[in-house]
């Protein structure tokens, strides 16, 4: 047993008993477990290849030797059920291997992405009172084994490292083996099986314990829905480490239908059409600004994409144009995804009609999903009237891990997650985002929708990416301004702020500013959060105007 482990905080994720019983009776939950499900697949689909990245390509069994390979050799160095593990690892296939070797030795995995620093690892391996840390001899040109020993200065409870590849003075994942015998039994079902980091854009994530029945289910539904099966194959061209190319369906998808993973080094169309074309890539999924710079390429490149059958699009909003874009450039099916590392997912249907996936973002997974719309008084409000959304359902968490501030705002009393969302309901069910709740500008009383008029924007022929903030006005309280990206020739301000109010807007909703630059920033997962955007660029904005 882990010295610490009399001390630590329990892992828990927990629904009240009638709810618990009706998911099982619903067949959402089958108690099903990580190492259960994955150790079944290699006994069925031995020889079928699970995963590819770079020269690797491994089978089903391989895999799952790895796996409990580097399962025996984590517990032979001391560690010991229970056990909490900062795992930072890039799209190489080792990620796959430790991940599903810590479920092996009921190890918990706690996802950091590879654009982390020093600041959000210390932070995850505090917060979740982490033991070890696995990272890479280096990605992307960063060397982890600098960040693992100041990780082991700043927090010294992280008493072991392990490396992929060279390891120095650590522990070589290569290197890992041990007792098999030794290995402990399958966890409870009920158990959590991981800490996912929070995708909020604003200080310091929050970790989601998510257990093997809640999230099995959310992935199992998801393949149905997303039309994985054992001849698919799926590409992870966003960091493997984020919710959305993990489960929506993502790699453990893919993984539990018998299909194909294959790690993209990149996000970027130069690396990723070429395995799209040798691999012969069914699905995969993208955030917007990326899936508009992949349906610029495709016009261009000489790979050959016609295996794909499904573009998935999530992480923030497609808005309409922009979907008129992707459907035009890529040429095959889109989807869009909205959902959260908390859990609410929601998709169109692969089957809808046009008009549905290019101007919603889906409806829910579960016919047990729970969506509440409501007003700021918490009172629900009509379908198409925006309000905040809430939600509750068989793979929606109850609370954060350690965290009680965050929890008594982002829970109601009676288990609904606030989302922090804003979204309007359709009669049928799909859900049309509108922002985040503090993404309305406020110009003279009027509210405005910053994404409604990026909207309109995206729809001019020179515009390739537009991000609308806020700036504070001395007679107005607030006034608009458009980041733009051209698209081509730069259009002039006043032909921007014409094309607006030609297209049927109230005047109020004109840009009063219009602001040229030649790219956006991303976040950490490789998306161009809309909030974080757009109070970066209202930041450096008043920060030039000061100087």
């Amino acid at each position: 047993m882990s010295q610490s482990a009399d001390t630590r905080l329990p892992l828990r994720q927990v629904w009240p008993d009638a709810f618990v019983a009706r998911y099982r009776a619903a067949g959402y939950w089958r108690g099903e477990t990580f190492p259960g499900f994955l150790r079944d697949r290699a006994r069925r689909f031995a020889g079928d290849v699970a995963v590819v990245g770079g020269e690797a390509r491994w089978t089903y069994a391989q895999l799952w030797d790895r796996a409990e390979r580097i399962a025996a050799g984590l517990l032979a160095h001391g560690l010991a059920p229970g056990d909490r593990v900062v795992v930072q690892l890039g799209n190489i296939p080792e990620f796959v291997a430790v991940v599903c070797g810590l479920f092996r030795a009921q190890l918990i995995p706690v996802y950091a992405l590879p654009a982390h620093r020093l600041t959000e690892v210390a932070h995850f391996a505090r917060r979740a009172e982490a033991s070890a840390y696995v990272g890479a001899e280096k990605y992307e040109g960063f060397d982890y084994r600098t960040l693992a020993r100041e990780l082991q200065r700043e927090v010294p409870a992280v008493r072991h490292v392990f490396v992929v590849g060279e390891a120095q003075e650590f522990v070589a994942v290569d290197a890992l083996d041990g007792d098999r015998a030794a290995l402990p039994d399958d966890p409870d079902p009920q158990s959590v099986a991981f800490l996912q980091i929070s995708g909020g854009s604003t200080g310091l994530s929050k970790l989601i314990p998510r257990t093997h029945d809640d999230y099995i289910y959310s992935f199992r539904a998801s393949n149905e829905i997303c039309g994985i099966g054992r001849d698919s194959v799926y590409l992870v061209a966003l960091p493997a480490a984020h919710n959305f190319p993990m489960s929506s369906p993502g790699f453990f998808g893919a993984l539990y239908a018998g299909a194909r993973v294959v790690l993209s080094p990149g996000p970027g169309p130069d690396a990723a059409f070429a395995l799209i074309a040798r691999e012969r890539v069914t699905c995969v999924g993208l955030v917007p600004p990326l899936a508009l710079l992949w349906a610029d390429a495709a016009a261009k490149t000489a790979h050959d994409l016609s295996s794909l059958r499904v573009v998935q699009v999530g992480g923030a909003k497609l808005v309409p144009e922009a979907a008129r874009r992707v459907i035009a450039g890529l040429g095959c099916t889109l989807q869009q995804v909205f959902g959260m590392a908390e859990g609410l997912v929601n998709y169109t249907r692969l089957d809808d009609p046009e008009d549905i996936v290019i101007h919603t973002q889906g409806r829910p997974i579960s016919p047990d999903d729970e969506v509440l719309v409501v007003d700021d008084r918490g009172e629900p409000v009509p379908d198409g009237t925006t309000g905040h959304l809430l939600a509750r359902g068989p793979y929606t968490i109850r609370a954060y891990h350690n965290d009680p501030a965050a929890n008594a705002r982002a829970f109601t009393d009676d288990g609904y997650y606030r989302t922090g969302d804003m979204v309007q309901r359709t009669a049928g069910g799909y859900l049309i985002v509108q922002g985040r709740a503090t993404d309305h500008i406020n110009r003279a009383g009027e509210k405005i929708s910053a994404e409604e008029i990026e909207d309109h924007l995206l729809a001019h022929p020179q515009v390739f990416d537009a991000a609308v903030v806020s700036i504070p006005d001395e007679f107005l309280g607030e006034r608009s301004c458009a980041f733009v990206i051209p698209g081509g020739a730069r259009p002039r301000p006043a032909e921007l702020k014409a094309w607006v109010r030609g297209r049927g807007l109230a005047a109020f909703k004109v840009p009063d500013q219009i602001v040229f630059v030649e790219a956006f920033g991303t976040t950490a997962v490789g998306k161009v959060s809309r909030r974080e955007l757009r109070a970066q660029l209202r930041e450096r904005f008043l920060a030039q105007e000061a100087s």
